[in-house]
């Protein structure tokens, strides 16, 4: 892919790029304008350090979520952004807190355990000391096996994880080669397409009859366990989150599930190998929230002000909640800033997009982007058994941005398996080449918020992102915190999201858009 660098070509204003994007036109001054806001007077650590030490984390349904976004909402309308507002969706589910944890091994020798509840367990009433035990149930015939010896008991049941040394560094940027394998992809078929489509999140089908887990909870339950110590499937004492509670608040009663350091989880195993008896205490003070059960959309734009346009939208988001062990730093409060930073960026040169720019911060994201299909399916479309079914919105709506991949720096996009958009973010991206944005790959991207716009034919797009530390020592765990992120890659992922928004807002015709069959 050509690299164009920009140093004197900011005086030409709007660039009419060839060959590559069939004269696409790029405003380039005010993209060099976006990056001198974005690089010189950024907020958006600030940003991030308000989402996250102060308002994290942000478990969906907690009060520090709610908090959060009310900070959100007030800072937003402090920059002039218009029609912000929450929007509510549900029923979710209980909201859960974790007031208090301590967790000890008191015998054969003191040893402060590495350890949390997992989300939605239930707390232990008080310090519970009890002997470990390691058992299997694998069928029903064990539950008469055990039948009356697991009381005052902690239960172990999953083998000790497999822990080796660090070969190679934690953190990593993507080589050379390893966007050029990615630029390399064929497009997938219609078939694999078709069977891609939707991705994590799907709702699930009718009722279903208890399962193995089911059982457990009950019989544990009945047999007076004092809960479950789960290894976590990182290490380097960092815990990874579950969630094996349940937010209905019909649930049925169930035990406390503990996640503790796959390293304490293999000492305490070791021991009970030699038979050596091992006690632990426990202390885990947690709190349902029922009041109200729904969660919400944080939506917030700067209105578009071509009378041909305005009624069409651009929009960008990430979704706002996290997981509750650490402070939802690189999942996702890192997108989160990203899309309050660039809508600041974009109302402090007081540009006028000619169609509306939006802003959606979404929440359930991690249960199954539920916070961003609510929203599709309430204003833009859906499917049901006869096809998709779509509304007045979705002929208007331009394209959707989303950034959930970490902290690290913006490097190109996935396109979604839609070829007809590479010339276009070829020339959107040549401002950014010379610092290392010159990747389109045809690759499907899943996990995240982009699948509900996917999903009913709309043009929504993830960016390929560094790797960093993501995959290795933050997502999902106790050690997603502030110090994780680069600040320098968050003001050019800024700067990058600002960009798309405005050229996505500015452009004459509408982005092609896959087949929506």
């Amino acid at each position: 892919m050509r690299m164009l660098r920009w140093s004197g070509l900011a005086l030409l204003g709007t660039l009419t790029v060839l060959p590559l994007s069939a004269q696409e036109r790029v405003d380039v001054a005010t993209i060099e304008r976006i990056k001198t806001e974005a690089m010189e007077r950024s907020q958006v650590m600030d940003i991030m350090s308000w989402l996250t030490d102060v308002h994290g984390p942000r478990l969906t349904g907690s009060p520090i979520t709610k908090a959060a976004g009310d900070w959100a909402i007030e800072t937003m309308k402090g920059w002039g952004l218009e029609n912000v507002h929450y929007e509510w969706w549900g029923p979710f589910g209980r909201g859960w807190v974790a007031d208090h944890f301590h967790a000890m091994m008191t015998a054969p020798h003191p040893f402060q355990l590495i350890a949390y509840p997992a989300a939605w367990s239930v707390g232990t009433n008080g310090v519970a000391t009890g002997d470990v035990v390691r058992i299997a149930i694998d069928s029903v015939a064990d539950f008469d096996r055990l039948k009356g010896t697991l009381r005052g008991k902690w239960v172990m049941m999953d083998p000790v994880p497999t822990i080796e040394a660090h070969w190679q560094p934690l953190a990593t940027r993507f080589t050379d080669d390893a966007l050029a394998g990615m630029a390399a992809v064929q497009p997938p078929t219609q078939a694999q397409q078709a069977a891609s489509r939707g991705g994590r999140g799907a709702f699930g089908g009718g009722p279903r009859g208890p399962n193995m887990a089911q059982l457990r909870t009950e019989f544990f339950v009945n047999e007076g366990v004092l809960g479950v110590l789960v290894p976590s499937t990182r290490d380097g004492g960092t815990l990874r989150a579950a969630a094996t509670g349940n937010r209905n608040p019909d649930a049925p009663a169930a035990v406390p599930s503990i996640i503790v350091a796959g390293e304490h989880y293999g000492r305490i195993s070791r021991l009970l190998e030699k038979q050596i008896p091992v006690t632990v205490e426990i202390d885990s003070r947690v709190r349902f929230t029922d009041g109200d059960l729904r969660s919400f959309n944080i939506l917030g734009e700067i209105p578009g002000t071509d009378p041909a346009l305005k009624d069409e939208v651009v929009m960008i988001g990430a979704h706002f909640d996290s997981w509750h062990m650490g402070t939802g730093a690189t999942d996702n409060g890192a997108g989160s800033a990203t899309m309050l930073e660039a809508m600041r960026i974009l109302k402090a040169l007081d540009l006028k997009p000619r169609r509306t720019i939006r802003i959606g911060l979404w929440t359930g994201e991690e249960q199954g982007l539920i916070g961003s299909r609510q929203y599709v399916a309430a204003h833009l479309a859906s499917r049901d058994s006869t096809g998709l079914q779509t509304m007045p919105a979705w002929q208007k709506f331009q394209a959707y941005f989303n950034v959930d991949n970490g902290g690290g720096k913006i490097r190109g996009v996935f396109q979604q398996s839609n070829p007809e958009v590479a010339p276009i973010f070829e020339a959107w991206m040549q401002p950014f080449n010379a610092g290392g944005m010159q990747t389109l790959t045809i690759t499907n991207t899943g996990g995240t918020d982009h699948l509900a716009f996917d999903g009913v034919g709309l043009p929504g797009f993830q960016f390929i992102q560094d790797p960093l530390e993501y995959g290795t020592r933050t997502h999902h765990t106790n050690m997603d915190v502030y110090e994780r992120i680069q600040p320098d890659d968050m003001k050019w992922n800024a700067a990058v999201l600002a960009a798309f928004a405005w050229q996505a807002a500015q452009r004459d015709g509408q982005l092609p858009r896959k087949d929506a069959r």
